[in-house]
């Protein structure tokens, strides 16, 4: 039975999922105090919120059992993700549930700016009737600044163009070929300064954009500039934007997003230039239900089958009965990890990762964290998973590097992972054969092929008449069955390895009494159970 906990309001048809699930219990307690949420979060193995509740280190620090943050929306700067990719704590959210809702708020804040309707109406409800005071202006002809280019931001610019606007647009990762494809002319963010009518951000907060509209940016505006933020507080200086509508530097603002909320006492709410919405952008009945839905469905299917689609803080992973190619080269760079970590014998300094094939032309970063948990695991356990294994190994101070090559030696992938510890080395070379799985095909200079198994024995000998023999004798005499054998060498009479899968665990009396045959030069037992 999994405990969720859902601490803010959430649509109760989006949740009947979890709901109807007998494999969830879902508790829904809105309105808790930090304090509150820091002692009743101990009990429950997930977390369901949406803007309202700040997801704090210390709140991640007393989930002694959380495994996953849900939020129900597109955001995720109320939660500390930091603090969470820590302590293995997967955080997910909904980015295409608002998207519609979102986009249409835009427009209405617009519309609504650009023809003074929230005074008007106003007026007229106080008994007013002052036409002339409530001149508007128009969307045609005029230019549109779009800052950021994602879902919304070209939802917008879409349905702008059918206002006979111009759009101009800043995004990093807006290219030539897509903006001629949009009709859309790229521009800085100082030239939609300097340029447009109206002005509209979608960029997430981060410390790029983080004040990114401030006072240079007014500075350079039109004096009939209008502005409107429906994405994240923050974006706009909003000290910056007052003193601009005050010293008549632009025109009009509206507002659906502070920088602290509830914004009750904020100035800009006060401000009679400034249109002012509750954080309302993905305040409809169906995003509430889209992003229910989204979330529900994904804790569902994390916890059932270990597969997320909308993790903000690791890769995405699709992996499972869907993907049974990716699925095969997550169990061998987990296989690798464990095997080469048990071969160097102590923990390592630095890894070299490198993928060859076909692999190179796809996103190999689940692949690497896959590999870093094998490692991990060994010291770790529990505490690590694909969400913190890299953020661990920087912990651990482990030097990581991963190299891509087209070219591959004779399989159409290989996977190579090599540990160094001062002067020891170990390197595994791994591929997956069709029609017979995984196999480690390297191991140091020795050319290999086998498919492990649970325990392995890996023996370093020298290449002599009767080693084989007497290694069987022995395992026999412990009753230990040999599952397979496989053996390679450098040269004829020289250094040779042996790998043998066997059905049991084998302990160190045998490795003891293997130890007796001549010509052995060490013996390492390899658990992939561990």
């Amino acid at each position: 039975m999994y405990k969720i906990l859902v601490s803010d309001p959430i649509a109760k048809d989006g949740l009947q999922t979890l709901l109807d699930d007998p494999d969830f219990e879902v508790d829904i307690d809105t309105g808790l105090s930090p304090d509150e949420l820091i002692e009743k979060i101990k009990a429950y193995d997930g977390l369901i919120i949406r803007s309202q509740t700040q997801v704090t280190p210390e709140v991640i620090e007393a989930a002694e059992n959380l495994k996953i943050i849900a939020r129900a929306g597109v955001g995720v700067d109320n939660i500390d993700r930091d603090a969470a990719t820590k302590h293995g704590v997967l955080v997910i959210n909904a980015p295409d549930g608002n998207t519609i809702s979102a986009t249409e708020h835009s427009m209405a804040m617009i519309l609504a700016m650009a023809r003074q309707i929230p005074e008007a109406n106003q007026s007229l409800k106080e008994g007013k009737w002052n036409r002339s005071q409530f001149k508007g202006t128009e969307l045609y002809h005029k230019t549109l600044g779009i800052i950021g280019t994602g879902r919304i931001g070209l939802g917008v610019a879409k349905r702008a163009k059918s206002f006979g606007m111009k759009i101009i647009a800043f995004d990093p990762y807006l290219t030539a070929e897509k903006a001629k494809e949009l009709d859309i002319e790229r521009a800085s963010v100082d030239e939609i300064a300097q340029r447009a009518d109206f002005v509209t951000v979608h960029t997430p907060l981060t410390p790029k954009t983080k004040g990114l509209i401030n006072a240079d940016f007014f500075a350079q505006a039109k004096p009939n500039l209008q502005i409107i933020n429906v994405a994240r507080g923050g974006i706009i200086d909003e000290q910056a934007l007052v003193d601009a509508l005050d010293k008549g530097l632009i025109a009009r603002a509206a507002i659906d997003v502070f920088e602290h909320e509830p914004a009750t006492d904020s100035p800009l709410t006060k401000h009679d230039k400034i249109v002012v919405t509750p954080h309302l952008g993905a305040s409809t009945v169906e995003a509430q239900e889209k992003v229910a839905v989204s979330v529900s469905n994904e804790i569902e299917e994390f916890f059932h089958t270990g597969n997320v689609r909308h993790a903000v803080n690791a890769p995405k992973m699709i992996f499972g009965e869907e993907d049974n190619e990716l699925q095969e080269y997550l169990n061998l760079c987990d296989m690798v990890g464990k095997v080469c970590i048990q071969l160097l014998g102590k923990a390592p300094r630095e890894l070299k990762i490198k993928f060859s094939g076909e692999l190179v032309k796809e996103d190999t970063n689940i692949l690497t964290r896959t590999i870093a948990k094998g490692i991990l695991s060994q010291d770790l356990a529990e505490r690590v998973n694909l969400v913190n294994a890299l953020f661990l190994l920087n912990e651990q101070n482990v030097v990581y590097n991963v190299e891509k090559d087209a070219k591959s030696r004779s399989f159409n992938n290989y996977i190579e992972l090599t540990m160094i510890n001062r002067d020891r080395k170990v390197t595994v070379g791994a591929t997956v054969l069709n029609g017979y799985g995984p196999r480690i095909v390297q191991i140091n200079d020795y050319p290999v092929d086998f498919k492990p198994e649970k325990y392995q024995l890996v023996i370093h000998h020298q290449d002599r008449p009767g080693i084989v023999g007497r290694t069987g004798q022995i395992l026999g005499e412990y009753d230990i069955n040999i599952a397979s054998m496989h053996l390679g060498r450098t040269t004829q009479g020289g250094n040779a390895m042996m790998i043998i899968s066997v059905d049991m665990p084998v302990s160190d009396e045998v490795i003891a009494a293997l130890h007796q045959i001549d010509g052995f030069e060490s013996i390492q037992f390899v658990d992939l159970n561990k």
